[in-house]
């Protein structure tokens, strides 16, 4: 966890559906640099939006047993030369020798030859993950619909059950670690739904497949090797190690490179057990927190109303200014409480532009971001826990009546841009800061608020109706 690879292999809806809405970069860093998220809320994400990592891509028959779908045999959508069908068949068909070449590797790492055997042993290529590796997903959910999912009473109510069942715990990591509470229980529910959703497939498995078949080897040989290293150890056992199709897993979803760096034995029992000893999971969670930069005592973020007139290219999160400075703008709380510390650096971030509320976004937030970078992941975190420690949704509506544009109207938005001279990147339908940017660009062209939403009226606008 918290490292870009991470994000891209774990939390897949999550991040896929977050980036495409807010992601400040062209692209999430997970899609930069390796397949899915990295904790994954994939996997109950996953289950209501469509995407590659965790959660079902596109919807594929089920096969003949009544089963998962089985791969469809097509060429990968990213064009790769190894997500070619034929690639595919072919590292399919040397499966067994490509896991077999990995024992040197193994052995460098202290597995013993027996243990090398006992875990990979009946391995076999599952190659439906080829399928939701490359798929090309649709977005459809709004970043309102997004937080009204993950953000509701039930999980609520779930939340405070646990932060109430497991207090001693709680207590114990939030002294030592200085890691709010209420965000470890926050990515609890909103990963796994406090381990209801954790992902049903072999860790193991997934990630030899990924290591030997596809685009993303060399990343999943070391995913591989360190989940063999996990068992070696004897901190979880096989059936423990089940999670995403990308070899995120637990509650709180732990890629297994992100497990050995941040796993903590807090009982010292002599385990890192994050499946399924509360005491591990709380404080190894923390802990990557810490590690990542959490500050002890400080909020997320804050809920802001936007002034009239604002400049929108302030929107920026390359662009962070002193709490002071922003309020020089004209900025103010939308609660109408004061800031606690003037001093604090925030950059601005607006969703939903003129329409919807602005959210002065703190170190702990960025912090949040290397757990998934989405902004709406960490948006949808920060305002989880904050629900959970008693505090009131968010003051300001968001524009409800707005119509999600679709993957393909995207594409078109992006194409008109270009035409037009404002957007200089390839269009590919998820929109990041260039789009944004280009969007600021030909809103101030025709006399609009430049604040780079991307609505159904822009498009419009630039269809020349």
């Amino acid at each position: 966890m918290g490292l870009p690879e991470r994000a891209m292999t774990n939390r897949t809806g999550a991040i896929l559906i977050a980036a495409a809405l807010l992601c400040s970069s062209g692209q999430s860093q997970a899609q930069s640099q390796a397949p899915s998220s990295g904790n994954g809320v994939s996997n109950f994400l996953g289950n209501i939006f469509s995407g590659p990592k965790s959660g079902p891509a596109p919807q594929a028959a089920p096969g003949p047993d009544g089963g998962p779908p089985p791969w469809s045999g097509e060429d990968g959508a990213s064009g790769h030369p190894l997500m070619t069908a034929s690639a595919i068949r072919e590292a399919a068909a040397n499966f067994q020798n490509c896991v077999a070449s990995m024992w040197p590797d193994a052995a460098r790492r202290n597995i013993t030859r027996e243990n090398f055997e006992r875990f990979t042993t009946g391995l076999a290529p599952d190659l439906r993950i080829m399928d939701l590796m490359d798929s090309q997903p649709e977005f459809t959910k709004a970043i309102w619909d997004y937080l009204d999912i993950l953000v509701n009473d039930n999980r609520l109510a779930k939340g405070r059950e646990v932060l109430a069942k497991y207090k001693p715990q709680f207590d114990t990591v939030e002294k030592s670690s200085g890691v709010d509470r209420y965000i470890i229980a926050s990515i609890w529910g909103i990963e796994s739904n406090y381990s209801t959703q954790m992902g049903d497939r072999s860790v193991l498995n997934s990630t030899a497949t990924l290591a030997c078949i596809g685009r993303r080897q060399a990343y999943f040989k070391d995913e591989f090797l360190t989940a063999l290293e996990i068992l070696n150890r004897g901190d979880l056992r096989p059936e423990q190690m089940r999670g995403s199709w990308a070899g995120a897993f637990g509650p709180t979803q732990f890629m297994p490179t992100a497990f050995k760096r941040y796993a903590v034995d807090a009982d010292g029992d002599g385990r890192r057990d994050v499946v399924d000893n509360p005491a591990d999971l709380i404080a190894s969670t923390a802990n990557n927190l810490k590690k990542d930069g959490w500050q002890t005592g400080r909020t997320w973020g804050y809920e802001v109303v936007l002034p009239e007139g604002f400049n929108f290219m302030l929107a920026d999160k390359a662009k962070a200014m002193t709490i002071a400075q922003w309020q020089s703008q004209g900025m103010k709380r939308a609660d109408g409480k004061p800031f606690p510390d003037s001093a604090e650096k925030a950059y601005l971030l607006a969703p939903a532009g003129t329409q919807g509320p602005g959210f002065l976004m703190l170190q702990n937030f960025r912090v949040i971001m290397k757990y998934n970078p989405a902004e709406a992941y960490a948006l949808a975190i920060g305002h989880f826990a904050d629900r959970l420690r008693g505090e009131p949704p968010f003051v300001q509506p968001w524009p409800r009546q707005e119509r999600v544009l679709s993957r393909a109207e995207r594409l078109e938005l992006q194409q008109l841009l270009a035409q037009r001279g404002f957007y200089k990147g390839t269009p590919d339908g998820q929109f990041g800061g260039h789009t944004r940017e280009a969007l600021r660009g030909f809103q101030a062209s025709i006399g609009a608020p430049a604040d780079g939403f991307a609505s159904s009226d822009v498009l419009e606008r630039l269809r020349g109706r």
